[in-house]
């Protein structure tokens, strides 16, 4: 049985909460979050100060990436394991009294979403090798995706990981805006969002690509500009259509 302490309880928390609790060979021990209802929740003890922190095998740091720094130093336990959930902050962050690790979830995490952590890969960081089994134990009783990683390998993950996460919802999100003008319904595209994710389980995206841009179809390209109003969709587009043609020499 491998006891957790989580110290966090946003978005990234709250889902690793429940995915440990699923697991039989994880038991949590505390929950800290000065926001959090103080008090019992099962086996689980939720506090809402560091001063209040027992000993485990793992702490886990679901917190603000500004704030890993900081308090970690809070922490009044030494020797502890300690590994935080950040893609990008290094493991030195964590101050040196303790045992440093990461245990980066490499997933979007928002309140209201079901996650299935089994399919989530866990990015893992230790100083030292028994601490990195300590961790690997744990990831392997969420996760069947579990990878070692060095910080600057998680920080190039995690960049690439903005690309097709948060940019692509960005897209979305002004493709929303733009039928929102032209009174068409969004949910028109929905079909076409899922079968583009669903293409890239199977070949890679150079593979999968399509479009105007990718048959060098410049009469649709030109008439798809026209119906752009706003300056900056105009740049997106161009910039957009200009790099597909760029990969596939078509320029």
């Amino acid at each position: 049985m491998t006891t957790v302490v989580l110290i966090g309880y946003g978005n990234v928390g709250q889902h690793l909460f429940k995915a440990l609790q699923q697991s039989e060979s994880v038991k949590v021990l505390q929950v800290c979050s000065p926001s959090a209802p103080k008090g019992k929740k099962g086996a689980t003890e939720f506090i809402n100060s560091l001063t209040e922190i027992i000993p485990s095998d793992v702490c886990l740091m679901a917190v603000n990436d500004d704030l890993i720094k900081e308090l970690s130093q809070q922490i009044p336990i030494e020797n502890q394991l300690i590994a935080h959930t950040s893609g990008t902050v290094s493991i030195d962050a964590i101050d040196g009294k303790n045992r440093k690790g990461v245990f980066y979830p490499l997933q979007t995490f928002s309140a209201e979403a079901s996650i299935d952590f089994s399919t989530v890969p866990i990015c893992l960081e230790a100083a030292n090798p028994n601490d990195l089994e300590v961790l690997k134990k744990l990831a392997n009783s969420l996760s069947d995706k579990v990878v070692t990683l060095t910080s600057e390998e998680r920080k190039r993950l995690h960049m690439a990981a903005v690309w097709v996460n948060n940019f692509s919802n960005h897209l979305f999100h002004m493709a929303e805006e733009y039928l929102n003008e032209h009174q068409l319904p969004f949910s028109l595209l929905k079909p076409l969002i899922l079968e583009t994710a669903e293409k890239v389980q199977h070949m890679m995206p150079s593979e999968a690509q399509t479009g105007p841009a990718k048959r060098n179809d410049q009469s649709t390209i030109e008439a798809h500009l026209a119906l752009l109003d706003h300056p900056k969709q105009k740049e997106i587009y161009k910039l957009l259509t200009e790099s597909i043609q760029e990969h596939f020499n078509l320029k």
